[in-house]
């Protein structure tokens, strides 16, 4: 089984800063992506930032201000936030793209965790 969770959320000041930490962990082969996607109060889940092999991508509503970064030797993901806005207040999530062992060989499989709340606001 995989577990896959977040913390680091929390309440801030507008141009203030939160990082956000993600831990996989059970029975992993190897983890092919992780990323970090959020949904605001009544709107769809959007992709903030992901990184698969070396290579990141940003929304274009947070590039040059959240920077993700992995260890991979922790199989964890971190998203930096620096400028914080009011409009990025969300719930967010992170996403994980695991390959484990199953009865039936190698699986490649989505994994996400629970959500951590991000507000914005004076």
């Amino acid at each position: 089984q995989v577990q896959v969770v977040e913390s680091g959320g929390g309440l801030v000041q507008p141009g203030g800063s939160l990082r956000l930490s993600c831990a996989a962990s059970g029975s992993i082969l190897s983890v092919r992506a992780m990323g970090w996607y959020r949904q605001p109060l009544g709107k769809q889940r959007e992709l903030v930032a992901s990184s698969r092999g070396g290579n990141t991508n940003y929304a274009d509503s947070v590039k040059d201000r959240f920077t993700i970064s992995r260890d991979n030797a922790k199989n964890t993901v971190y998203l930096q936030m620096n400028s914080l806005k009011p409009e990025d207040t969300a719930v967010y999530y992170c996403s994980a793209n695991i390959m484990t062992l199953t009865r039936r060989g190698m699986s490649t499989d989505d994994y996400w965790g629970q959500g951590t709340q991000v507000t914005v606001s004076s």
